[in-house]
């Protein structure tokens, strides 16, 4: 009687906190389903506009495979040591967790420092989102997806700092740490897409 009397409050706490897990997990879910309608709109703008060059230069002209190539293999590294990150925090050791999120951190901002500079580019040589509607619906597509990276690279300072104060690798630590994971695995998921559509596409 006493046994379970002393124990009653510790599996409510439990239940009630894989509760909280799955609603949130669920939540999280939803969520990517609506970036998947952002982006799918995306793809279609592109798609139906990606010929429309008024006069303008045309996506062979302007597009160096290599350097798309060389963001394709950092983003593509970014989600192998993020991987790292969410199997040492399985294991609950703390200083690995820490060092795989830097080193995804550095790739992803490697990442986005590349874009901006292929948009600099873009815009110093004319080619500007205003000059056609190819352009427009490019930069609005390939613009999201780096926002979106953007923001990723927030989320992970701060679990950054979650990790290394007092929250530790709990249980709420571990649903954050995963939804990261999804979300930052979806990112590439949408780049392969980018990448094989918009760029091979325009250039093939």
């Amino acid at each position: 009687m006493s046994y379970d009397a002393n124990h009653a409050p510790s599996a409510h706490h439990d239940e009630h906190e894989q509760h909280g897990t799955e609603t949130t997990m669920f939540g999280f879910w939803v969520y990517l389903m609506t970036d998947c309608i952002i982006f799918g709109t995306l793809f279609a703008v592109f798609a139906t506009l990606c010929h429309q060059f008024a006069g303008g230069p045309t996506g062979k002209e302007l597009f160096d495979l290599k350097n798309v190539e060389i963001e394709t293999a950092i983003l593509l590294l970014s989600s192998i040591t993020y991987g790292f990150a969410l199997i040492n925090a399985h294991a609950k050791k703390k200083g690995a967790v820490l060092v795989w999120l830097l080193l995804t951190f550095i790739l992803g901002v490697s990442f986005v420092c590349l874009e901006i500079s292929e948009f600099s580019e873009l815009v110093a040589h004319g080619a500007g989102p205003d000059k056609s509607a190819f352009l427009s619906s490019f930069f609005a597509l390939v613009g999201t997806h780096g926002l979106h990276v953007t923001i990723g690279l927030i989320w992970m300072v701060v679990l950054f700092f979650q990790v290394l104060g007092r929250q530790g690798l709990g249980s709420r630590m571990m649903t954050k740490l995963t939804c990261l994971s999804l979300f930052w695995h979806f990112l590439d998921i949408v780049w392969i897409c980018v990448f094989s559509f918009v760029y091979l596409g325009s250039v093939v």
